[in-house]
């Protein structure tokens, strides 16, 4: 452990990691409040025909996949209700691996890119990659913070904040344009299949044990990057996958969670009930 910076790649993962986890923590907080997760997953899955569509045209995948994703965001953003449909993201998701799958077809020379793509490949990432999650995570914190308020009120009462005037379909828009952004970012670290991982497991996790918005940002926050930190090294220990170690870490945090939830609400169930 006392060798792990001085290598370039484990530098470069340690400030992706950061970033990632950073937006990662604050948009998904705010994706798994509004309950629109299984949406943020749709996303990442849009991106792998923008990935290997962009490689099979000779663009940069991460261009693709960005483009693709927010494309997709807005369309999700402007459908409102019928967009988180259990049967529409269905279809989306497995339309969009079969589209992904059939520019491999055509493209074989990027197979290896794909599967990066797939499953993220954080210790392959450049000082210019990180340099551009960095203006990326600084673009999406800042448009978050515009839209917070609104973006709260239309989540926890979406009647009450349309008769306030609040425009629902604009906010939910652009709402699902920073998660495309941030999944985009996340892919780089966890891949397309595992995305979730990272934007959900420590914002589920934040809700249980903290009852604030705040608190629940920053706990959501400080748990994605730590659970990217200690995957890293743990990945620099074993050699095995980080985004293994990641997965793994962010389901444990969301099970002793509840664990600690179901303890702590015990005492006060049998007061409630007259048993000290």
């Amino acid at each position: 452990m006392s060798t792990i910076f001085d290598y370039e790649f484990m530098r470069n993962a340690f400030y992706a990691c950061t970033i990632v986890g950073i937006v990662s923590g604050a948009v998904g907080y705010f994706l798994v409040l509004r309950g629109q997760t299984f949406a943020g997953h749709a996303l990442a899955h849009v991106g792998f025909p923008g990935a290997t569509g962009a490689g099979l045209i000779g663009l940069s995948p991460f261009f693709g996949l960005t483009v693709f994703t927010i494309v997709a965001g807005i369309g999700i953003g402007l459908l409102g209700e019928r967009a988180h449909r259990d049967v529409a993201i269905g279809i989306v998701l497995t339309l969009s691996l079969g589209l992904g799958l059939l520019f491999l077809h055509f493209y074989t020379a990027f197979a290896s890119q794909a599967t990066n793509v797939l499953f993220g490949n954080v210790l392959g990432i450049s000082l210019r990659t990180v340099i551009v999650l960095a203006v990326l995570a600084v673009a999406i914190l800042a448009a978050l913070v515009l839209i917070a308020r609104p973006l709260l009120f239309a989540s926890l009462q979406p009647e009450l904040a349309e008769a306030r005037g609040v425009p629902i379909n604009l906010v939910s828009t652009l709402f699902m344009v920073l998660v495309a952004v941030a999944t985009s970012e996340a892919v780089q670290i966890v891949g397309v299949l595992l995305v979730f991982a990272l934007m959900v497991a420590p914002a589920a996790t934040a809700l249980r044990l903290t009852s604030g918005v705040a608190a629940g940002v920053l706990t959501s926050i400080a748990l994605a990057v730590v659970i990217a930190w200690i995957s890293l090294s743990l990945a620099f220990l074993t050699d095995w996958p980080t985004s293994f170690w990641i997965t793994a870490l962010g389901a444990a945090a969301y099970v002793v969670s509840g664990m600690a939830r179901r303890s702590a609400a015990a005492p006060r169930a049998r007061l409630a009930d007259g048993n000290p």
